[in-house]
């Protein structure tokens, strides 16, 4: 399945699963719902599974952020937290987004290295812990926050530990872009 394909199907996932949590919610709607949603909790882990197996950190990322954008534009207005929090999500990954066109010129990153500290709290594997690593650790933190909820569906718990995995993966492909870059 090509990138715009991963894009549409989790886009629709995210619409299902959001349409099943409000069938929840309306006396009549239950089991149409609980379809829905599992329907689509099925879908993005299908989806999530997919863009791992490439291991291309921009298109984990890509479909990270299709998924949480699709959730924005589904939240409700009145759900200042949630917003908030998927708000701040995609400004990181915006800024991953600029450090993986970076990290694609080796002589501009060799010169964006220099204005990284060298201390080890500031290199993942040696390398500079930039924009596209805050933004992975940043998401796995909110990911592993709403794992720890209690009253998560257990579906849902494996769809949030997969995209949890697809972020370390993104990590991993984007050092050895990292590695690319420093040694070219």
């Amino acid at each position: 399945m090509e990138l715009t394909g991963l894009i549409d199907s989790i886009n629709e996932a995210s619409i299902s699963i959001d349409f099943g949590r409000k069938g929840f919610a309306t006396r009549g709607k239950e089991q149409e719902g609980r379809i829905s949603y599992e329907k689509g909790i099925a879908e993005a882990l299908f989806t999530f599974e997919k863009a791992q197996t490439s291991t291309d950190p921009q298109a984990i990322i890509l479909i990270e952020y299709a998924f949480i954008s699709q959730e924005l534009q589904l939240c409700d207005e009145a759900d200042k937290n949630t917003r908030s929090s998927l708000t701040q999500a995609i400004q990181s990954f915006d800024d991953a987004f600029l450090s993986l066109q970076v990290v694609e010129n080796s002589a501009a990153y060799k010169e964006g290295d220099k204005l990284f500290p060298h201390h080890k709290n500031h290199r993942i594997s040696g390398f500079p812990k930039d924009a596209f690593h805050i933004a992975c650790n940043a998401h796995k933190t909110r990911i592993q926050n709403i794992l720890r909820s209690p009253g998560i569906d257990l579906i849902e718990k494996d769809l949030l530990q997969q995209r949890f995995s697809n972020l370390g993966t993104a990590q991993s492909g984007y050092i050895a872009k990292q590695k690319k870059a420093m040694e070219g």
